[in-house]
């Protein structure tokens, strides 16, 4: 997909499916970007006190410098940010992110020049992608360590991915034959005090963890059917008299992986049983029937949190805005990455009740007083000495404490900095990367489960379960054989885990 940078709008979609960019030659746009950038050069030309340009940064904006300092203002700002720590993100989060800060440059506000635009596009173009620290923001003002590093990279500084490798910029510039550019009035402050970073983390994760509860709805599906549980729950009256739009949306979904299933009871069915089965209650319990309602919640947090974040994507949020049509500079803080944040620990709560609905559903499998006639432990052998899933399970409610402890919601923990300059903070940055932490925990439980399920169709056998269901078996048996003698699991829940990242099960 080859994307075209104009200043308008962009969706998360374009921004993950971008294999090209290319900046536009509308006159329009072009000439809002010189307007801007004239502006700004006129203003300094005067002598007058631009923040960021002719003055330092933060506290010590009332720093005066001279206009033939400007230039060497741009570089030591990056360069005295260049203090990242922790791991490196991926080359896939920090592609996002140079994207990302090339639209939001684009919409013409930032007074930057459009050579400074094609630069970017260059970059992303020959997969020359800033190598960038995950760790050393506070989400005000904006990513500022974090975009350093790509502020380094455009000037011929530190380091970079390419070709599947990290490579030291300045050498590979010499290889290309590139001429480091050569950042004017701003350039660096404008790539560097922004929300990319945080926003890059969010589109990422976002996408693994809406992957991944479309591969949960379908172990709720086959659980369903293994529990021969009622479906009435699933009917779409249900969920139109309580019209939430996840609520439904999860119910339809879960309902259509178990079209043509013959074991999921009907509510006739239930109560005609009922009067000849000691153990059968009329209702199943709250984590089958009442998972739309509790996935409805998730649904509906994941889809705005997405569109906060497109927003935040396609917002100017540097500082100062440079109006260039109507000649006015305005000092403010769109750099504050508070939605970001918001929608981070949102979801972050979001996902720990999905963990725990998950973890309460697979103890009702496993439970042989529940799981109706399952047997003990989801066990294939009658042998005293084999234990099947037990030790599984243990480790799949271990994995869903660390997910719910993970909640605490990082935006509360502004941290006051830059000599009470800085004295509430977004933490946005750490909030997204707190949401992205709980992936891995939330993907190894949903791979035992997936085993779990895969185990109960061979204890009740095949006969009448859903095409779905099926598929989700066949797929799991070419890799995974089933348990019966006791084994080490841990390699096979790692293959599992990366069949889920690839969307085998949704």
């Amino acid at each position: 997909m080859k994307l075209e940078i104009c200043g308008k709008h962009i969706d998360i979609g374009s921004i993950k499916e971008a294999k090209e960019v290319f900046i536009s030659q509308d006159r329009d746009f072009r000439q809002k970007m010189l307007d801007s950038h004239s502006f700004l050069l006129s203003e300094i030309a005067k002598g007058k006190p631009i923040y960021g340009v002719t003055t330092g940064y933060g506290e010590a904006g009332k720093n005066y410098s001279a206009f033939e300092e400007a230039q060497e203002l741009q570089k030591n700002l990056f360069r005295f940010h260049g203090c990242g720590v922790g791991e490196m993100l991926s080359h896939k989060e920090c592609k996002d992110i140079l994207l990302i800060r090339l639209i939001s440059l684009s919409k013409g506000y930032s007074a930057v020049t459009v050579e400074l635009l094609e630069r970017l596009a260059y970059l992303y173009n020959a997969d020359i992608i800033p190598l960038i620290p995950s760790q050393g923001s506070v989400g005000a003002s904006g990513d500022l360590t974090p975009l350093s590093y790509i502020a380094a990279v455009v000037a011929g500084e530190r380091e970079a991915y390419y070709r599947g490798e990290i490579v030291r910029v300045d050498e590979l510039y010499k290889e290309l034959n590139i001429e480091p550019y050569v950042l004017k009035p701003k350039e660096a402050l404008a790539i560097m005090n922004g929300t990319a970073v945080m926003s890059g983390i969010a589109i990422e994760s976002m996408q693994r963890f809406e992957n991944w509860m479309s591969s949960y709805e379908t172990f709720i599906a086959g659980l369903f059917e293994m529990m021969h549980a009622d479906g009435t729950p699933l009917q779409p009256l249900v969920h139109e008299v309580k019209p939430f739009a996840g609520q439904i949306r999860s119910a339809a979904q879960i309902a259509k992986k178990l079209q043509g299933s013959q074991i999921v009871q009907a509510r006739d069915e239930r109560y005609e049983k009922f009067f000849d089965h000691e153990d059968l209650c009329i209702q199943d319990k709250y984590s089958i029937r009442c998972t739309p309602q509790v996935l409805g919640v998730v649904w509906d947090n994941l889809e705005l949190s997405k569109s906060w974040v497109e927003t935040e994507c396609n917002a100017v949020n540097d500082n100062p805005i440079v109006d260039g049509e109507f000649k006015k500079i305005y000092t403010s803080g769109n750099f504050f990455g508070g939605y970001v944040a918001h929608a981070m620990d949102t979801l972050k709560i979001s996902a720990a009740n999905a963990a725990d609905l998950l973890d309460k559903q697979f103890s009702l499998l496993v439970d042989h007083k529940f799981n109706r006639g399952i047997g003990e432990s989801l066990k294939l052998s009658d042998k005293a000495y084999h234990h099947g899933f037990k030790a599984m399970q243990i480790t799949l409610s271990s994995l869903s404490a660390d997910v719910m402890m993970n909640i605490i919601p990082a935006s509360v923990f502004s941290r006051p900095t830059e000599s009470l300059n800085q004295d509430k903070v977004s933490m946005g940055t750490t909030a997204a990367l707190n949401f992205k932490k709980s992936l891995p925990d939330l993907e190894n439980m949903l791979a035992i489960a997936i085993m779990g399920l895969v185990q109960a169709v061979d204890i009740r056998g095949k006969s009448g379960i859903s095409t779905n269901l099926l598929k989700t078996y066949e797929k799991v048996r070419l890799v995974v054989k089933p348990l019966i003698e006791d084994r080490r699991m841990d390699q096979e829940i790692a293959q599992i885990v990366q069949m889920i990242r690839d969307g085998e099960f949704k």
